[in-house]
Formats: structure tokens, C-alpha cells, sequence
């Protein structure tokens, strides 16, 4: 009965303070149509596509729908919707054909959370499609340096491992890389997993590199969250963790999410994040052990208490690219080649997980075994290859190349199957 009554509570809580309303539909110059709603904080949502007719939904939990939404529009929209239903606001956008969207965002403004929805027009859609949107999550950074090593810092080399990570992301078609954190600066653990909840995130990787008191200890490892840590070095980084949380998890804003009670509310959302989690890491550890020139620390993914990791429905995986305080492993995380092979891994344990766990809407949903690669100023066809895990002669193939000449701007396949 307690219990009962304090998930009453918490729901009560969340409802109350909680108001939806519509903003606006703005038509930008190069076509991109925006629809916008405010709310009062940020919220838990889901946001999905269906056929016949074409609807984009966003579903928004724990609100109020205190004003009428019903607002008719321009070609392709047809008529923006809503309904409530208990603690949930259904968002109905109907429109005339099939187009490319984006997953909602949320940003904070002086008018309160404003909840914005990105539609564009695109011929030959047989359905409607989105990007599939990573997290990157740089450790460290600012005044915190993390690990350090000789001559290397851990906050420099998570950011230049992110930064490749980015890269292949952002240049293959059907993803959309959101850096956390773009530079040297200062982002507390409220901010990583508020940011990536306020993108709409598929998915979030936290990138760290280790550091220990003896020398001989190299390798990198993959964590998912957990209160239990599965072995000495996630217990001993897990307490490090938490000396960190008790200063800043007062940092959290009345208008952002609280991940904590959100994991009482929906506890079958939680569980399946934990299992996708440990999916997407398992995929992820598996590149690793492909890697020649990275050695394992451990060869099952690993469980320590990551708040980084807590979101109650993004699948959340950290990974520790080696320990700088191995002369080996600081080396190899020094030099481009070392940091790409690592973003190599990562991109293609999420590429393989999404193929699996395909998402409804997205290029990965037909389950194709190439990519569409964009060529940018100064790819090269070897590059490309060690980029991807393939070899060059299977680029020309899968492209029809007689020689290695490409150009800016040129799309091609790479043929995946096989990683």
C-alpha cells in the first residue's frame, strides 16, 4: 500500500506540473517546415510514423492538455491534432503524402520547454523516413581531465575518438551524430543524459579512457548501468561515480527530467533499455575483438553504475578505449590510426545492432546489407576502407570503379555484410 501510494505520488507530481500546448508551424527557406509545441518541462516521449493514411505521432507522457489542439495547414501538412487520454497527450500531425522527418527535440526557452518536430518533402518515399540519431558522449572535459597518463589526458583523447565517430555518422546516410560536448568544456552528468534525452536519441555512447595504478594493466572494456558492478575495476568506478553524483545531482533544474523517478514509473521501459543496452554493448565488444591493434581488458561487457547511462528508454552503452597509464595502450590512443579503430568498432557494433533491432521508418528497416557513404575533401579509397572495416577492392566492386578516383559530394556503397 505505501508503495502504491508513493507511485501515486510521483505520477501525480509529474501530471500536475506538466502543461502542452500548440506554438507554431514556421516554414523555413530551404523548405524545412517546423512544428511547435511548449510544455513546462522536459518530458518522456515517443514519436513514431504510420501509413495509410501518412500520421507522424508524438506521444507525450505525463502532461495536460488543458487548450484544444486542431490546427489545419498547408500542403504536406494536412492537419495538426491532439487528444489526452489519463497522464498522456497524443500528438497527431496527418499529412497528404510521405516525407522525411526528424524526431522531436526539446530545448529549453524564456517561454518554457519548447518541443519541436522537423518535416520536409522528399519524392519517391514509400514511406515516411528518418535519421537514426546517436548520442556522443565525450568524457570529462573542462577543469575535469579525467585519467591521466604520460603525456596524454583522458578528456583530449575521448573527444578526438568522439570527433571520428561523428564523422562516419554524419557522412553515412540514415544517421545524424549529437556530440555532447563539441569542445574543452566543463558538462556535468545532468547535462550528458539531459542532452541527449532533449535530441531525441536512439541511442548514446560515453566514451572514457581508463586509468590504474599499475602500469600492466591495458585493455579496453564496454559497461552498461547497473546498481551491482560486475567485477573490482567497475566497482572501484563505480564509487569513483558516485563521489561525483552527490555534488551534482542537486544540479538538476525544475524543468528537466528525472531519470530516477522515471525508472519507478516505468519499470518494463527500464528493463527492456537495460536489455538493448547490453545488446548494443555486446555488438560493440564484438568489433573490439576484431580490432588487432586493440587489446581486450575484458571479454564480456561489464556492469557498474553509470549515471551517464540511467536514462529510463536510451539504450546507453560507456567504453573504455584503454588505459593511458599503459605505455601500449597510451601509444596507440595517441596516434590517429589507434583512435579511428576505435570509432570504427563503435560505428560498426551500432550499425550491426540496428540491422538487428531495426527501428520503424529508418533506411536500417529494410536491413540492407550496404551503406550510402557521402565522399568528403580528402577521402580516399584506402581510407575509406580501414574506416569501415573492408578493403578497398570491395569498394570498387560494390561501386563499379575502375580505379580509386572519387569525388566530393559523390555517394557510394559499402558492402557491410561481412563485418
Amino acid at each position: 500500500m505505501n508503495k502504491f501510494f508513493y507511485l501515486c505520488l510521483i505520477l501525480s507530481a509529474f501530471v500536475k506540473s506538466n502543461e502542452i500546448s500548440f506554438n507554431e508551424v514556421t516554414k523555413l527557406d530551404n523548405g524545412v517546415i517546423q512544428i511547435s509545441f511548449l510544455l513546462e518541462k522536459v518530458s518522456y516521449i515517443k514519436s513514431y510514423s504510420l501509413k495509410e493514411p501518412s500520421r507522424l505521432v508524438i506521444d507525450v507522457y505525463d502532461t495536460k492538455l488543458n487548450t484544444k489542439i486542431d490546427e489545419v495547414y498547408n500542403f504536406p501538412v494536412k492537419k495538426i491534432r491532439a487528444i489526452h487520454e489519463e497522464n498522456l497527450t497524443r500528438i497527431v500531425i496527418d499529412l497528404y503524402e510521405y516525407v522525411k522527418w526528424k524526431k522531436p527535440t526539446q530545448a529549453h526557452t524564456e517561454n518554457g520547454i519548447l518541443l519541436n518536430l522537423e518535416i520536409e518533402k522528399a519524392k519517391k518515399l514509400e514511406n515516411n523516413t528518418r535519421d537514426i540519431i546517436i548520442a556522443i558522449d565525450a568524457g570529462h572535459g573542462g577543469k575535469d581531465p579525467g585519467a591521466v597518463g604520460r603525456n596524454v589526458v583522458e578528456k583530449d583523447i575521448t573527444l578526438l575518438i568522439a570527433r571520428e565517430l561523428e564523422r562516419t555518422l554524419r557522412d553515412t546516410e540514415g544517421y545524424q551524430a549529437i556530440m555532447i560536448r563539441q569542445n574543452d568544456e566543463s558538462v556535468s552528468l545532468n547535462q550528458r543524459y539531459q542532452n541527449a534525452r532533449k535530441s531525441g536519441a536512439d541511442a548514446l555512447i560515453s566514451i572514457h579512457a581508463d586509468g590504474f595504478r599499475l602500469e600492466s594493466v591495458k585493455g579496453a572494456s564496454v559497461f552498461i548501468w547497473s546498481d551491482e558492478a560486475s567485477s573490482s575495476v567497475a566497482r572501484n568506478l563505480s564509487e569513483k561515480q558516485r563521489k561525483r553524483i552527490q555534488t551534482q545531482i542537486k544540479d538538476l533544474k525544475p524543468y528537466d527530467f528525472n531519470e530516477d523517478e522515471a525508472k519507478i514509473l516505468y519499470p518494463n521501459v527500464y528493463k527492456s533499455k537495460i536489455d538493448q543496452s547490453l545488446i548494443l554493448g555486446t555488438k560493440i565488444l564484438e568489433q573490439l575483438k576484431r580490432d588487432p591493434f586493440t587489446k581486450i581488458h575484458k571479454k564480456n561487457v561489464e556492469f557498474a553504475d553509470f549515471r551517464v547511462l540511467k536514462s529510463v528508454d536510451i539504450p546507453s552503452v560507456l567504453v573504455e578505449s584503454g588505459f593511458i597509464t599503459n605505455p601500449e595502450d597510451a601509444q596507440r590512443l595517441n596516434k590517429k590510426e589507434g583512435r579511428r579503430m576505435i570509432a570504427r568498432s563503435i560505428f560498426l557494433g551500432i550499425h550491426n545492432y540496428f540491422k538487428e533491432n531495426p527501428l520503424s521508418g529508418t533506411l536500417l528497416q529494410n536491413n540492407k546489407a550496404y551503406i550510402n557513404y557521402i565522399i568528403q575533401e580528402g577521402d580516399t579509397i584506402s581510407e575509406l576502407a580501414i574506416r569501415f572495416g573492408v578493403t578497398a577492392e570491395s569498394i570498387r566492386q560494390t561501386n563499379s570503379l575502375s580505379n580509386n578516383s572519387i569525388f566530393k559530394g559523390q555517394k557510394i556503397k559499402i558492402d557491410l555484410s561481412n563485418t
